[in-house]
């Protein structure tokens, strides 16, 4: 049986498409008996490409897709227009193509991970999540990364970002978790005004039913994470595993081995446990508020 994406879903981004296309193909392949290796040969390519494929690791021509349905066995018109479809769609643009000017190829992966995420769980070290900064807080991060850049590229970083958060405002939203160290707190990103704006921000947000913040306060000391941010992502289709990632300055992490999701899953669940329970937290905004950024 076809597995689609019901229109409007979770999984309706591209990535996510080409990862559902590609773990549909990888099924029939296997349950046809044919290698990677055959694979290929029968679209003009390699055993690499197979593997790429069946990864959602790159774009789907639809004439390849049409030749392993076949070779694969797949004769129901039903069935085959519908991975054709799913393979069309695949290769639609996402919303941040206009934002390419700005927007380094390994951060668009990324994105097309975030907007089809059912769960978005996130430590962080250094700055308040990317989703839930303010516009005036991220305009002063991308500042700290940017700052020989001229006022458009800027207005265009800081849009970027803004843009993203539309995914928390959508019908069906993800659920967002995250644990904020609160280093990332008090640090006076773009001063004293930025961040009495951001931290009022980040209590009314704990009002959300879908957005859960925990603080590890700096009297927990060492703890599980120590080795600096990342993110969990989860998706609402159970063919798709999770996906751990982890940002560097000119790069990133993307994590899928059942080993490495089983460590970051496990120093999640202990920062969350030694960060305080998330009804503290307004309580705790509200103190930082008061003690370092009076009005």
């Amino acid at each position: 049986m076809t597995m689609v994406p019901a229109e409007g879903g979770p999984t309706t981004g591209p990535t996510v498409l080409r990862m559902l296309l590609g773990a549909q193909l990888r099924r029939l392949r296997e349950s046809s008996g044919v290698t990677r290796e055959g694979a290929g040969w029968e679209i003009r390519s390699s055993e690499s490409k197979i593997s790429r494929m069946e990864l959602g690791r790159v774009g789907f021509k639809e004439r390849d897709v049409s030749d392993l349905l076949t070779l694969y066995g797949v004769s129901d018109e039903g069935e085959r227009e519908a991975l054709l479809k799913l393979a069309r769609d695949a290769n639609s643009p996402g919303w941040w193509h206009r934002y390419g000017d700005v927007l380094p190829s390994w951060f668009q992966s990324y994105l097309g991970l975030e907007a089809a995420a059912a769960l978005i769980r996130s430590y962080e070290v250094q700055f308040v999540p990317g989703l839930l900064q303010t516009r005036e807080y991220a305009r002063a991060v991308v500042l700290l990364g940017h700052g020989a850049a001229g006022a458009a590229e800027i207005d265009r970083r800081v849009a970027l970002r803004m843009q993203r958060q539309q995914l928390l405002h959508r019908d069906n939203p993800p659920q967002l978790w995250a644990v904020v160290d609160e280093a990332a707190l008090r640090r006076p990103i773009g001063g004293a005004e930025v961040m009495r704006g951001q931290l009022t921000a980040l209590i009314e947000a704990t009002k959300s039913p879908t957005i859960r913040l925990q603080v590890i306060p700096f009297a927990a000391g060492g703890h599980a994470a120590a080795g600096g941010a990342f993110t969990i992502l989860r998706f609402g289709d159970q063919e798709l595993p999770d996906i751990v990632y982890i940002e560097q300055l000119t790069s990133a992490i993307y994590l899928d081995k059942r080993d490495d999701l089983d460590y970051y899953a496990v120093a999640m669940e202990r920062l969350c446990v030694e960060a305080e329970p998330p009804e503290r937290t307004p309580e705790i905004l509200s103190r930082l508020l008061e003690e370092h950024y009076p009005a």
